[in-house]
């Protein structure tokens, strides 16, 4: 059987989980700890696990780390957020951050979220 070959949202996720188990396996308390808070974080709460992914992507926007924004594309399209709902959070983003958020948003998250709306799972 041929290896199905991964499109680059997937080898960025593929890269984070990687990364985190081996600083699981180093740091173990830290790992849990942080685990654990964000968990708490991202609950169903008087706002919706859709609202606060989208929160997070556009923070993850603005902050320019990548490695968050797919994560966090990830996130909403997981918690069925549309493409335009990632979108308005996008532009909210470019906003407050500018020209840099703008032009991750225009990029990057556009092209995971093509990558993960045509990922056959």
């Amino acid at each position: 059987m041929q290896e199905q070959q991964m499109n680059w949202t997937q080898t960025y996720l593929h890269d984070y989980k990687e990364g985190l188990g081996d600083f699981t396996e180093k740091m173990p308390e830290v790992a849990h700890q942080f685990s654990e808070f964000t968990e708490a974080c991202f609950k169903e709460g008087e706002l919706s696990k859709k609202q606060k992914q989208l929160m997070a992507l556009g923070i993850s926007i603005v902050a320019q780390d990548e490695y968050c924004m797919i994560y966090h594309t990830k996130g909403c399209v997981d918690q069925g957020a549309t493409e335009k709902e990632i979108l308005e959070a996008c532009g909210v983003a470019a906003a407050f951050g500018g020209g840099a958020a703008l032009s991750q948003a225009v990029t990057l998250v556009q092209d995971a979220y093509m990558d993960l709306n045509s990922s056959v799972n």
